[in-house]
Formats: structure tokens, C-alpha cells, sequence
């Protein structure tokens, strides 16, 4: 696995479509979330100015751009309203993506999940901090692993309850993953696999990377990649910013 800064203008010259996870390389990592009785509340982060120019700076070249997250469709939006006029979104895992006020809903979850949020509630856990409003997929935010969740989960074959570290994403086994999310859109673009270059940092970004032709990791320690960025560069950077100064000065795309 080679640095960033060993990625050439020669290994960028297939490259069309540039994805980006969100938490851990376009903001920090780590959500503020409590959900007492009804009531949720949860903030939300800000992108920084750098960030959007370097993204303008990259549609300016040529490149088409997507966010790839976990994330629900208002809080991303909410997000990264500065850029939304030159970059698509994908949410809630590859569930669906947002593009120029277009929506493409690639999986339809409601009859696998419609049960299980019931169930959930009914798990009393200390590290239990709260429910992420989502439409096509459940995360459950907590402290710590909870093993009544985890225990709950192996009762359905067919969904998948991963933990990424701070909660638990529930969605539907190979269908509702980010590489499906991007695959979906690369072929929405025209595109084929080795004109995408993807970056991201977590468990639930592995089919992602695996459905890019350029892989780049920010976390050696959960995620593979051909290239990678550190989590915390020494500058006190995010990984996208890092990573997108670079192309900018080795690109000469249009």
C-alpha cells in the first residue's frame, strides 16, 4: 500500500468519478446523539470552507463528485448544502442517491426492517445513546457494543448488523451496502469501475472500495486500499482534504 503522495497524474488518468465517505475523512469522526422518550436530538457537522473550494476546484477539472454514507438524505444535505450544486449524494448505505433534485432509489428495505425497530426498543442498555432518523436503514448509536442487539439480529438470515465503532448499521445482506450505492451510479454516469476513485476509512466501506478502480483508505487499521491517507495527518487535516490537495496538483483532467 503506497501513500498518497505516491499517487501519479498517470494514476489518475482513467479516473471520471471521484466518491467520498463522509465521517472519518470529510468531517470527524464520532456523533452527538440522545434520544429520550419521542425527542431525538443530534448534531450536525459543517463542511469546512477548504473542503469546498477543493471540491469546486475538482468539478472545475472535470470530475464528477459523490458523498457516500451512511447517513440519512436531510442530514447530508444539511451537511453539505455548499457543494450540492456540483455533487450527487448517496445515503443510508447504497440505498438511494440524491443528484441535482433526482432521486434513484436502488433498494427498498421496508418489508425486511418494518419488524425489527419494535424489537429494538425494547432492549434497555446503558450504552444505548440513541436512533438516527433514517428511511431504507436502522442505526443504532452506542457507547459501546450492546450483545442484546447483536444476539436479537442472529434470529434474521437475511440482514446483517454491523458495528463500525460507535453504532450499529442494520440493512439487508449484499443488497444494501455503499458499493452498491456506487456501482448504481457509475452506471447512472455512463461510467465503468476503473474510472472511479473512492475514499473511505471504516468497516461499512470495504464494498466500496471493492467497487472502485482507484482504492483509498484513511484507517490501515479497518480498511484496505492501493493508496493511503492518514486519519489524523499531522497538520491536523481531514483525510479528503489531503488527498484532494494532491489530485488538484497532479491532475490535469478536464
Amino acid at each position: 500500500m503506497k501513500h498518497i503522495s505516491e499517487l501519479s497524474s498517470e494514476d489518475l488518468k482513467p479516473i471520471k468519478l471521484i466518491v467520498f465517505d463522509v465521517d472519518g475523512v470529510l468531517v470527524r469522526r464520532g456523533t452527538k446523539i440522545k434520544t429520550e422518550g419521542n425527542s431525538t436530538s443530534l448534531e450536525i457537522k459543517e463542511i469546512h470552507p477548504i473542503q469546498i473550494e477543493q471540491m469546486r476546484s475538482l468539478r472545475e477539472k472535470g470530475y464528477l463528485l459523490n458523498i457516500n454514507s451512511g447517513r440519512g438524505l436531510y442530514m447530508l444535505q444539511e451537511m453539505f448544502r455548499e457543494v450540492l450544486p456540483f455533487t450527487s449524494l448517496t445515503y443510508e448505505n447504497g440505498s438511494s442517491s440524491w443528484d441535482n433534485g433526482d432521486i434513484y432509489q436502488h433498494v427498498n428495505s421496508f418489508n425486511e426492517l418494518k419488524g425489527i425497530m419494535p424489537r429494538l426498543r425494547e432492549i434497555k442498555h446503558k450504552n444505548i445513546k440513541g436512533y438516527e432518523p433514517k428511511e431504507f436503514i436502522i442505526t443504532v448509536h452506542c457507547e459501546d457494543r450492546v450483545l442484546g442487539i447483536e444476539k436479537l439480529l442472529t434470529e434474521y438470515d437475511n440482514l446483517y448488523c454491523l458495528w463500525n465503532g460507535e453504532a450499529y448499521d442494520i440493512g439487508i445482506k449484499k443488497i444494501q451496502t455503499k458499493g452498491v450505492g456506487v456501482k448504481r451510479m457509475t452506471k447512472i454516469y455512463g461510467l465503468t469501475k476503473e474510472n472511479v476513485m473512492a475514499i473511505g476509512d471504516n468497516y461499512n466501506d470495504k464494498e466500496l472500495l471493492e467497487n472502485a478502480g482507484l482504492k483509498v483508505t484513511a484507517d490501515k487499521s479497518r480498511l484496505q486500499g492501493d493508496f493511503y491517507v492518514e486519519l489524523l495527518p499531522a497538520d491536523g487535516r481531514l483525510p479528503a482534504d489531503v488527498m484532494m490537495e494532491h489530485i488538484l496538483k497532479n491532475s490535469n483532467h478536464r
